[in-house]
Protein backbone atom coordinates (compact mmCIF):
# COMPACT_ATOMS: atom_id res chain seq x y z
CA UNK A 1 0.00 0.00 0.00
CA UNK A 2 1.14 3.53 -0.75
CA UNK A 3 0.68 4.68 2.85
CA UNK A 4 2.88 1.88 4.14
CA UNK A 5 5.58 2.67 1.58
CA UNK A 6 5.49 6.32 2.59
CA UNK A 7 5.85 5.45 6.27
CA UNK A 8 8.98 3.54 5.35
CA UNK A 9 10.27 6.89 4.09
CA UNK A 10 10.80 7.84 7.74
CA UNK A 11 14.15 6.12 7.64
CA UNK A 12 15.35 7.59 10.92
CA UNK A 13 12.48 6.43 13.09
CA UNK A 14 9.28 7.98 14.44
CA UNK A 15 8.77 11.72 14.50
CA UNK A 16 9.57 13.28 17.85
CA UNK A 17 7.22 15.36 19.98
CA UNK A 18 9.48 18.31 19.09
CA UNK A 19 8.49 18.28 15.41
CA UNK A 20 7.54 21.64 13.87
CA UNK A 21 5.95 22.33 10.50
CA UNK A 22 7.72 25.04 8.46
CA UNK A 23 5.49 26.20 5.61
CA UNK A 24 7.23 28.29 2.97
CA UNK A 25 5.64 31.24 1.14
CA UNK A 26 2.08 30.06 0.51
CA UNK A 27 1.06 33.59 -0.42
CA UNK A 28 -1.43 35.28 -2.70
CA UNK A 29 1.32 36.68 -4.94
CA UNK A 30 2.18 33.09 -5.94
CA UNK A 31 -1.39 31.78 -6.02
CA UNK A 32 -2.99 34.58 -8.05
CA UNK A 33 -2.48 35.85 -11.61
CA UNK A 34 0.91 37.55 -11.26
CA UNK A 35 4.21 37.04 -13.06
CA UNK A 36 5.14 34.67 -10.23
CA UNK A 37 2.01 32.57 -10.28
CA UNK A 38 2.71 28.95 -9.38
CA UNK A 39 -0.03 27.12 -11.28
CA UNK A 40 -0.25 24.02 -9.11
CA UNK A 41 -0.07 25.76 -5.73
CA UNK A 42 -3.84 25.39 -5.45
CA UNK A 43 -3.53 21.68 -6.17
CA UNK A 44 -1.25 21.06 -3.18
CA UNK A 45 -3.01 23.54 -0.90
CA UNK A 46 -5.35 20.92 0.67
CA UNK A 47 -2.31 18.89 1.74
CA UNK A 48 -0.60 21.95 3.22
CA UNK A 49 -3.83 22.83 5.01
CA UNK A 50 -4.07 19.30 6.42
CA UNK A 51 -0.55 19.55 7.85
CA UNK A 52 -1.29 22.91 9.46
CA UNK A 53 -4.56 21.58 10.88
CA UNK A 54 -2.70 18.81 12.71
CA UNK A 55 -1.47 21.46 15.18
CA UNK A 56 -1.48 25.13 14.10
CA UNK A 57 0.58 26.08 17.16
CA UNK A 58 3.40 23.94 15.79
CA UNK A 59 3.36 25.65 12.37
CA UNK A 60 5.58 28.52 11.28
CA UNK A 61 4.66 30.29 8.05
CA UNK A 62 7.24 32.27 6.10
CA UNK A 63 6.27 35.12 3.79
CA UNK A 64 8.54 36.48 1.06
CA UNK A 65 8.36 40.28 1.22
CA UNK A 66 9.27 41.90 -2.12
CA UNK A 67 11.43 45.01 -2.32
CA UNK A 68 9.58 48.30 -2.15
CA UNK A 69 11.03 49.66 -5.39
CA UNK A 70 12.66 48.35 -8.59
CA UNK A 71 16.45 48.31 -8.23
CA UNK A 72 16.37 48.08 -4.44
CA UNK A 73 18.88 45.81 -2.73
CA UNK A 74 22.54 44.94 -2.75
CA UNK A 75 24.43 43.65 -5.80
CA UNK A 76 22.53 41.05 -7.80
CA UNK A 77 19.37 41.73 -5.79
CA UNK A 78 19.18 45.23 -7.33
CA UNK A 79 19.28 43.65 -10.80
CA UNK A 80 16.73 41.05 -9.69
CA UNK A 81 14.25 43.70 -8.57
CA UNK A 82 14.72 45.67 -11.78
CA UNK A 83 13.90 42.51 -13.72
CA UNK A 84 10.85 41.80 -11.54
CA UNK A 85 9.68 45.39 -11.13
CA UNK A 86 6.05 44.31 -11.46
CA UNK A 87 6.47 42.29 -8.26
CA UNK A 88 7.78 45.13 -6.10
CA UNK A 89 5.53 46.68 -3.49
CA UNK A 90 5.27 49.79 -5.66
CA UNK A 91 3.21 47.73 -8.08
CA UNK A 92 1.56 45.02 -5.97
CA UNK A 93 -1.59 45.48 -3.89
CA UNK A 94 -0.77 45.00 -0.21
CA UNK A 95 -3.03 41.97 0.10
CA UNK A 96 -0.91 40.01 -2.38
CA UNK A 97 1.78 39.59 0.27
CA UNK A 98 -0.64 37.86 2.65
CA UNK A 99 -0.95 34.12 3.10
CA UNK A 100 -3.69 32.54 1.04
CA UNK A 101 -6.97 32.76 2.99
CA UNK A 102 -7.16 28.99 3.58
CA UNK A 103 -3.95 29.24 5.65
CA UNK A 104 -4.14 32.79 7.01
CA UNK A 105 -7.01 31.72 9.27
CA UNK A 106 -4.59 29.58 11.31
CA UNK A 107 -2.38 32.49 12.37
CA UNK A 108 -2.47 32.82 15.32
CA UNK A 109 -1.82 30.35 16.87
CA UNK A 110 0.50 29.62 13.96
CA UNK A 111 3.44 32.01 13.71
CA UNK A 112 4.37 34.16 10.70
CA UNK A 113 7.91 35.27 9.93
CA UNK A 114 8.75 37.67 7.11
CA UNK A 115 11.85 37.42 4.96
CA UNK A 116 13.37 39.45 2.13
CA UNK A 117 15.58 36.70 0.71
CA UNK A 118 14.94 33.16 -0.48
CA UNK A 119 16.17 31.76 2.82
CA UNK A 120 13.96 32.00 5.91
CA UNK A 121 17.08 31.79 8.08
CA UNK A 122 18.63 35.18 7.20
CA UNK A 123 17.60 38.28 9.18
CA UNK A 124 14.47 36.65 10.60
CA UNK A 125 13.24 35.34 13.95
CA UNK A 126 13.08 31.73 12.73
CA UNK A 127 15.92 30.44 14.91
CA UNK A 128 14.34 32.10 17.96
CA UNK A 129 10.91 30.62 17.22
CA UNK A 130 12.31 27.12 16.77
CA UNK A 131 14.18 27.35 20.05
CA UNK A 132 10.98 28.50 21.75
CA UNK A 133 9.23 25.41 20.39
CA UNK A 134 12.18 23.19 21.35
CA UNK A 135 12.24 21.91 17.77
CA UNK A 136 14.53 19.10 16.65
CA UNK A 137 12.66 18.04 13.49
CA UNK A 138 11.16 20.13 10.68
CA UNK A 139 8.40 19.08 8.33
CA UNK A 140 8.75 21.37 5.31
CA UNK A 141 6.03 22.26 2.83
CA UNK A 142 5.22 25.13 0.47
CA UNK A 143 6.82 26.72 -2.56
CA UNK A 144 8.74 26.89 -4.65
CA UNK A 145 10.47 23.52 -4.41
CA UNK A 146 13.53 24.67 -6.33
CA UNK A 147 13.92 28.18 -4.88
CA UNK A 148 12.73 29.18 -1.40
CA UNK A 149 11.97 25.64 -0.21
CA UNK A 150 15.45 24.61 -1.30
CA UNK A 151 16.97 27.48 0.72
CA UNK A 152 14.90 26.46 3.75
CA UNK A 153 15.95 22.82 3.47
CA UNK A 154 19.66 23.53 3.13
CA UNK A 155 19.59 25.98 6.04
CA UNK A 156 17.85 23.38 8.22
CA UNK A 157 20.39 20.73 7.22
CA UNK A 158 23.29 23.03 8.12
CA UNK A 159 21.74 23.64 11.55
CA UNK A 160 21.41 19.93 12.26
CA UNK A 161 17.63 19.58 12.15
CA UNK A 162 16.05 16.38 11.01
CA UNK A 163 14.33 17.43 7.77
CA UNK A 164 11.19 15.69 6.51
CA UNK A 165 9.76 17.04 3.26
CA UNK A 166 6.05 16.65 2.63
CA UNK A 167 6.47 15.38 -0.91
CA UNK A 168 2.92 16.13 -2.07
CA UNK A 169 2.68 19.48 -0.26
CA UNK A 170 5.30 21.24 -2.40
CA UNK A 171 4.80 23.26 -5.56
CA UNK A 172 6.89 24.91 -8.25
CA UNK A 173 6.35 26.74 -11.52
CA UNK A 174 8.76 24.25 -13.13
CA UNK A 175 7.91 20.55 -13.19
CA UNK A 176 11.40 19.69 -14.44
CA UNK A 177 13.33 21.34 -11.63
CA UNK A 178 10.81 20.18 -9.01
CA UNK A 179 11.42 16.60 -10.12
CA UNK A 180 15.18 17.17 -10.20
CA UNK A 181 15.16 18.43 -6.60
CA UNK A 182 13.15 15.47 -5.38
CA UNK A 183 15.64 13.17 -7.10
CA UNK A 184 18.52 15.08 -5.51
CA UNK A 185 17.09 14.58 -2.03
CA UNK A 186 16.68 10.85 -2.66
CA UNK A 187 20.16 10.38 -4.08
CA UNK A 188 22.42 12.85 -2.26
CA UNK A 189 20.81 13.78 1.07
CA UNK A 190 19.67 10.42 2.39
CA UNK A 191 21.18 10.96 5.85
CA UNK A 192 19.63 14.40 6.28
CA UNK A 193 16.42 14.62 4.23
CA UNK A 194 13.42 12.29 4.15
CA UNK A 195 10.51 12.66 1.72
CA UNK A 196 7.13 11.41 2.89
CA UNK A 197 3.51 11.95 1.79
CA UNK A 198 1.20 14.23 3.74
CA UNK A 199 -1.09 11.35 4.67
CA UNK A 200 1.79 9.35 6.11
CA UNK A 201 3.20 12.36 7.95
CA UNK A 202 -0.10 13.13 9.63
CA UNK A 203 -0.42 9.49 10.66
CA UNK A 204 3.08 9.52 12.13
CA UNK A 205 3.03 13.00 13.72
CA UNK A 206 1.58 13.19 17.21
CA UNK A 207 1.72 16.87 18.19
CA UNK A 208 1.57 17.56 21.92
Amino acid sequence: MKGEADLEGLRHGPLSASTVHLCIDMQCLFAEATEWQTPWMKRVLPNVEALVSADPSKTIFSRFIPAAHPGEGRGAWARYWRRWSSMTRDHLPDQMIELVPELARFAPPATIIDKKYYSPWIDTALDIELKRLDADTLIISGGETDVCVLAAVLGAVDRGYRVVIASDALCSSSDQTHDALMMLYHQRYTEQVETVSTKALIAAWKPA
